[in-house]
């Protein structure tokens, strides 16, 4: 049965995004058709409206989020209708030499980037009978989304949506930067540069690592006090010009073992090195525009025999971590309820995504069940 939704709809830069009723065709061999329940405001979005991420078709919107499954392809295995599944933004090819190592977060020839399904097509079209691409494969901000079985993660039922739709991306990403990327271990030391979503997302991982000293960096007030109620040891206002200075007293003069840097712009990206101890590793987690270039002191990165690692999703396996996550947050070792801040209809999806240049607060989820 073909399904018809609404949908957030953007076409380029120069133009306004718009909700607007999409037609979606039943899911062929190996998809799944899903009915959101809720999808996050994630500042990838805010990269796309203000053309850092450019896109050139007709896109729905939208990549983090989570629903229950409403239909299956034949041949569609390991999920029944009524499941509650989350969405997974980068569905690997399967094939690829990262994806046969096991690295699924390196694969080469994912379609999801190019905003189509994995044979090339798009399972949307809008009322003029024109096709509609779906953002990252996934187009979350759509009432209903069909997308192939790789994109689909099956937690239990006691996950609650909101919570579900941050697993498939922020939460994925901040946590696996610390657990997969960085390997954090007990008692190792770190600064957070950004508490948004993921940095927020971060210091949760890194009290879950055991990290004996979490030291936050953020121009935000409000974020600073997220930040300290999550487990940050220490915060620190981003703007403040004594702030490597800061972090070296923290330290005993040494500095960090880890720096995550959860904002991904050029002219804070060029000084996080300057956070580290001798040996220690920058973790490079938000993403940037993608034209942004970085000029980093050569010398003091050699002499001191520190590290940059880049962190795509959290180096996670999605079929694997996304139900690892779900099942620390059951357990009460992951209190993911605290990063989830305002629920909105989807009608307020464009207004809540310009909001986040604010950079204050917790995560703003879709509750699709508001009208």
């Amino acid at each position: 049965m073909q399904m018809t939704g609404n949908a957030l709809l953007f076409e380029g830069v120069g133009s306004e995004p718009y909700l607007q009723s999409i037609e979606t065709r039943p899911p062929r061999h190996g998809e799944v058709l899903v009915k959101l329940e809720a999808a996050g405001i994630c500042h990838s979005d805010l990269h796309v409206l203000k053309g850092e991420w450019p896109i050139w078709e007709r896109t729905a919107l939208g990549h983090e989020g989570a629903g229950i499954v409403v239909g299956l392809g034949e041949g569609t295995t390991g999920l029944t209708v009524g499941d509650r599944v989350i969405l997974s933004w980068y569905a690997a090819c399967g094939y690829c030499s990262a994806c046969v190592d096991g690295k699924t977060w390196l694969c080469s020839k994912s379609n999801a980037v190019n905003h189509m399904l994995p044979d090339g097509t798009t399972p949307l079209s809008a009322k003029d009978g024109r096709p509609v691409q779906p953002y990252l494969g996934v187009s979350a901000f759509s009432e209903y989304a069909v997308v192939p079985r790789e994109a689909v993660v099956k937690v239990p039922h006691e996950v609650p949506p909101e919570i579900a739709a941050l697993i498939g991306c922020a939460v994925t990403t901040g946590v696996g930067a610390v657990l997969n990327t960085a390997g954090v271990k007990a008692g190792e030391t770190a600064v957070v540069v950004g508490a948004g979503g993921v940095g927020q997302a971060i210091v949760l991982g890194l009290r879950l690592s055991g990290a004996s000293k979490v030291i936050v960096l953020d121009p935000s007030e409000e974020r600073l006090e997220i930040a300290a109620q999550l487990g940050a040891t220490d915060v620190i206002d981003g703007m403040c010009s004594q702030r490597f200075e800061k972090v070296k007293e923290l330290t005993d003069g040494e500095g960090v073992d880890f720096v995550f840097d959860a904002i991904g712009i050029s002219r804070v990206t060029a000084d996080v090195m300057k956070y580290l101890k001798y040996g220690g590793a920058a973790v490079l987690v938000g993403m940037p525009a993608k034209d942004d270039k970085v000029t980093i002191d050569h010398w003091p990165l050699v002499y001191s025999g520190q590290r940059i690692l880049g962190c795509h999703y959290g180096s996670s396996r999605p079929q694997a971590d996304f139900v690892k996550i779900a099942r620390l947050y059951l357990s009460g070792l992951l209190p993911l309820d605290q990063l989830v801040g305002d629920r909105i209809p989807q009608t307020q999806i464009s207004d809540a995504i310009l909001g986040l240049e604010k950079a204050a607060g917790k995560r703003v989820v879709v509750d699709f069940k508001m009208t």
